[in-house]
């Protein structure tokens, strides 16, 4: 007889909870790791003092007085409750999502708690503040309840989550563009959009976008059909082989002359350029998740009664999307920091409205503090999205088995 296997529980090792035997291991084990480990603290030691000088004495007037230009651009100052309204919406559903998928309260009701703490010391007006704060509540109330509704009914609420996503998106463009002829809510065209709130507008389409189109250009090249995997091929091998600002480029002077009856604004232009740049990058990525999935596994999904679809919907993409997660998520994190380029066609981005900002005669000579807060922010969001892959990761056991 067979004994069955105890499940195994996730145990903290000895060395990970004691902090001295880590670091004996970790840092300390050879000769050249001691010697590699004191020459780091050293450099540290001598740099960190003089680094933190320079923070404490350095001007950061020219980030505070600048603040809603780096964030909003010049979207119009009386409609920035539209902005924040959106800022609102997606953090809140941040927060049903976490509390619905059983996420760590400690960490999310804590990064509100710091998020709060600093909304209140930051360099902000009176009523960004207000906003800020109260969508750091919407956040913690959204993880109470989203945590809540799912121990009453998990499966229903999950799905009416997922609904709420795919409503979010048209209510998000609503607040942000608005409709002609409205008192309430005025037409605010893309060309008002800069900041921090175009960067992330490119990322976001950008990644939406090209996630499907590129699972599309993976499975198209490997079809059956020469014709098909001919076109796939040829396209994404010619767009890996230019440079993305000769896309953006294209797109600036291409799309009105093959449309020439519509009048399409510059920011969707670079949002059909980033989304083609990156949907080539996308299908290689999802093109080595699919060789990598088992013949014998489509064989007996075929021996089951599945179809060609269902088999490549149920067996063949998820496991190529599973192993290849973290190229993805890297390829995401590279899509944010590209929309920098955008400010070479003319669009005032994250970077475009801080270098129109260091034009200022006010401010010469301040572009280390500028250019530090910007590198800042990029390095909060790519290491948000790290951090997020990291735990679907360890969730979905890619690594281990």
């Amino acid at each position: 007889m067979v004994r069955p296997v105890p499940a195994t529980t996730a145990t903290t090792s000895p060395e990970t909870a004691n902090p001295i035997r880590w670091i004996r291991k970790n840092l300390f084990n050879t000769w050249y790791n001691s010697l590699l480990t004191v020459a780091a603290v050293a450099a540290l030691a001598a740099l960190a003092p003089r680094l933190a000088r320079w923070a404490w004495h350095a001007d950061w007037a020219v980030v505070s007085a600048n603040m809603t230009l780096l964030l909003t651009g010049t979207y119009p100052r009386d409609q920035l409750w539209r902005l924040w309204a959106a800022l609102l919406t997606v953090m809140s559903l941040f927060g049903l999502s976490a509390g619905a998928w059983r996420g760590n309260p400690r960490r999310w009701i804590g990064a509100a708690a710091v998020a709060a703490m600093l909304a209140t010391t930051g360099p902000f007006q009176a009523p960004a503040r207000g906003w800020l704060l109260g969508t750091c509540a919407g956040v913690a109330a959204g993880f109470m309840l989203g945590r809540g509704l799912t121990a009453w009914r998990r499966a229903l609420w999950r799905r009416v989550l997922v609904a709420l996503w795919v409503v979010s998106v048209p209510w998000i463009y609503l607040l942000l563009h608005g409709w002609a002829g409205s008192s309430w809510l005025p037409r605010v065209g893309p060309s008002a959009w800069g900041g921090l709130t175009l960067t992330l507008v490119l990322a976001i389409v950008g990644i939406v976008a090209s996630f499907p189109l590129g699972i599309l250009l993976a499975l198209g090249r490997r079809s059956r059909l020469p014709a098909i995997r001919w076109v796939c091929t040829a396209y994404i091998e010619c767009v890996r082989g230019v440079p993305l600002i000769s896309i953006l480029f294209m797109a600036q002077v291409l799309l009105p002359i093959f449309l020439p009856d519509y009048r399409i604004e510059h920011v969707v232009r670079a949002m059909v350029g980033i989304t083609l740049f990156s949907a080539a990058y996308m299908a290689e990525n999802v093109r080595g998740g699919l060789q990598g999935v088992p013949r014998g596994q489509i064989e007996a999904a075929h021996a089951l009664g599945l179809n060609g679809i269902q088999t490549l919907a149920l067996i063949v993409l998820p496991q190529a999307l599973r192993a290849v997660l973290p190229a993805i998520v890297g390829q995401f994190i590279s899509l944010l920091k590209d929309t920098s380029l955008v400010a070479v066609v003319g669009l005032l981005e994250l970077l475009g409205i801080a270098r129109s900002v260091l034009a200022n005669p006010t401010w010469l000579g301040r572009q280390a503090e500028v250019y530090l807060f910007v590198a800042m922010v990029y390095f909060i969001f790519s290491f948000s999205m790290s951090s997020a892959s990291r735990r679907l990761e360890r969730a979905l056991g890619l690594g281990e088995r």
